[in-house]
């Protein structure tokens, strides 16, 4: 029953803390171009310098 009584307050606190994470990533913009990280990866930068 202790074991329950310790996690529960954590298992809370990390909760939280994800929380406050996700609401400060929403704040901070890192959500405003979705589809641009999508796209670049299909961009060949190697067709400009081809020393390979």
């Amino acid at each position: 029953m202790t074991g329950i009584a310790l996690l529960i307050p954590i298992a809370l606190g990390l909760g939280l803390i994800g929380l406050f994470a996700f609401f400060w990533s929403l704040r901070t913009g890192q959500f405003d171009d979705l589809d641009g990280a999508a796209l670049r990866i299909l961009i060949d930068d190697d067709a400009e310098g081809g020393d390979q």
